[in-house]
C-alpha cells in the first residue's frame, strides 16, 4: 500500500478525499481477511455508506472508524451481530434505536484489554495489521497478512521489518500483562511457520549435494529464527536439514555422522544454552574416505553466542549474513 502521508490529498485517517479505500487496503490496515470485510459488509450492514459505480468498494474515515469499532467489539468476545449492531449505533441514527446501548461491562473490560493493544510505535502498518489478526486470534486473516507480506517484500524484509517486530511486541505485551497474552504468542508464532513452509517447501534431496544442519543446542526451545533461515535458504535452492528445538548432543552427533554436512548451525537464544564445548567437539568431527576425511563449518547463530561463547567460531551477526555465509560455505 503506498505511502499516504506524502501529499495533500488525504484526511488525518490517511484516507484518501476522493475515492476511499479498497477493501483490500482496509483489510491491512485492520488485520482482516478482505472475505471478513465483504462478509460483514454482507450480513450486518456494516459496508460504505457511500457507494461509488461499478462493483467495487470505497472506504471513507467514518466507515474505517466503525470497522475498527466491530474488530474491537469482537475482540473483546462481543458475536458478531451484537458487535455490529454497537458499532453501527455508534454512528448511525438507527430509528428503532436512537441512542446507542451501553457496552456490557464484561465487553467494555475486554475492549479495554484489547484496546490497550500492543506497542507498535511507529511500526508499518502491516505489522499493526498482524498484531490486530493475533490479538483476535483471527487464523484466517493472520494467514493471509503474513503471506501478503512475504510475498510483497521478500522473505528476509518481511522477517526483518514485519514479522519479527510484531512478535517480539508480543512478547512485551506477555511479559507485562502476567502471562495474560500467552495465547497470542503462541498462536502468532505458529501461524509464522506454518507461513514460513508454504512459502519455501523442501528442497529435494541430491546425493551429490552440499548439505546444511540446521539445530537449536541442547536446551533451547526457539526455533522460529531458524525456521526463517531454513526457509531463506530452500527458497535459494539449498538442501537443509532442520532438527529443530532442544536437540540432544548424541542425536546432534549422530545426525551430523549420518548426514556429512558441510555447515553445521547451533542456534542458542541465551548464554545459558550456548555451549562453545559442543560447538567445538561437532567441527572436530569426520566422515568420509580415509584420505579425504570432511569435516563441517560450524556457525555460532543467535544472540546467545555474544562474546567468549563463540570464541574461534564464525559467529554471522543477522539473518542476510548467515545466509550469505551458508551460501559461501556450502558452494566451496
Amino acid at each position: 500500500m503506498r505511502d499516504m502521508s506524502s501529499d495533500g490529498e488525504h484526511d488525518d485517517e490517511g484516507v484518501p478525499h476522493s475515492g476511499g479505500l479498497t477493501t483490500g487496503e482496509v483489510a491491512r490496515r485492520l488485520g482482516v481477511a478482505p472475505t471478513t470485510i465483504r462478509s460483514w459488509d454482507r450480513r450486518y450492514g456494516l459496508g460504505p455508506l457511500m457507494r461509488t459505480g461499478g462493483r467495487h468498494r470505497r472506504w471513507s474515515a467514518g466507515d474505517l472508524a466503525r470497522l475498527q469499532r466491530m474488530c474491537t467489539l469482537t475482540g473483546a468476545g462481543l458475536p458478531p451481530a451484537e458487535a455490529a449492531r454497537l458499532a453501527l449505533g455508534a454512528t448511525l441514527p438507527l430509528p428503532a434505536q436512537p441512542e446507542a446501548p451501553a457496552l456490557p461491562p464484561a465487553a467494555a473490560r475486554g475492549r479495554s484489554r484489547a484496546g490497550s493493544g500492543l506497542r507498535l510505535g511507529d511500526a508499518r502498518q502491516e505489522c499493526k495489521g498482524m498484531a490486530r489478526a493475533a490479538l483476535r486470534l483471527d487464523a484466517v486473516a493472520l494467514d493471509e497478512l503474513l503471506g501478503a507480506a512475504i510475498g510483497e517484500h521478500g522473505l528476509v524484509d518481511a522477517w526483518t521489518e514485519l514479522i519479527m517486530p510484531t512478535l517480539q511486541a508480543v512478547g512485551r505485551k506477555w511479559e507485562t500483562s502476567g502471562e495474560q497474552h500467552v495465547e497470542v504468542e503462541h498462536f502468532l508464532s505458529w501461524h509464522v511457520s506454518g507461513a514460513l513452509r508454504r512459502h519455501a517447501p523442501p528442497v529435494p534431496a541430491d546425493a551429490g549435494a552440499a548439505t546444511t544442519l540446521l539445530a537449536c543446542a541442547p536446551g533451547e526451545n526457539h526455533t522460529l529464527p531458524l525456521e526463517v533461515l531454513t526457509a531463506a535458504l530452500t527458497e535459494r535452492g539449498l538442501l537443509v536439514r532442520m532438527f529443530g528445538a532442544a536437540v540432544p548432543v548424541e542425536s546432534l552427533v549422530a545426525a551430523v555422522r549420518r548426514t556429512g554436512p558441510a555447515v553445521v548451525g547451533l542456534w542458542a537464544q541465551s548464554r545459558a544454552t550456548a555451549s562453545l564445548p559442543l560447538a567445538q567437539h561437532v567441527a572436530a568431527l569426520e566422515w568420509g574416505v580415509r584420505g579425504a576425511r570432511r569435516k563441517p563449518a560450524v556457525l555460532a547463530l543467535g544472540p546467545g553466542w555474544a562474546g567468549p561463547a563463540a570464541q574461534g567460531l564464525s559467529r554471522p551477526p543477522g539473518l542476510a549474513d548467515a545466509i550469505r555465509a551458508v551460501e559461501s560455505l556450502a558452494a566451496g
